[in-house]
């Protein structure tokens, strides 16, 4: 981010912009914030998408290990909103849009809604 600092000089209003102000890195989102989607959402954002992405991909994209995205799609797996269909030596996974989201808030609510809004 670029900080934009202003001085008179003789008279005459001057303006700066400076990367390397203190304040500059500040205002930066940080890296290692909270975020409103979790790693779940976004592996579920990036199959529907992709649905025959390997694991490998699925991580870069996501920004976690394979190790993180394996356990990941077992989790959505094993809690039905994913089925993995094996073709050939790949995977292809197949997303079910009809169930709800986990929290009790949302629960009414399809994650196809949430899907759709980035598809």
């Amino acid at each position: 981010m670029l900080i934009s600092t202003h001085r008179i000089v003789g008279g005459h209003m001057e303006s700066t912009d400076r990367s390397d102000h203190p304040l500059a890195a500040s205002r930066e989102p940080a890296a290692t914030g909270w975020r409103f989607l979790t790693n779940h959402g976004h592996v579920l954002i990036f199959l529907s998408r992709h649905p025959e992405a390997r694991i490998r991909d699925i991580a870069v994209a996501v920004g976690i290990t394979e190790r993180s995205t394996q356990a990941i799609l077992a989790e959505l797996e094993s809690d039905g909103y994913v089925t993995k269909i094996k073709v050939g030596r790949r995977n292809r996974y197949q997303l079910h849009p009809d169930r709800g989201f986990r929290h009790p808030q949302e629960s009414t609510q399809p994650i196809g809604a949430l899907l759709r809004i980035f598809s």
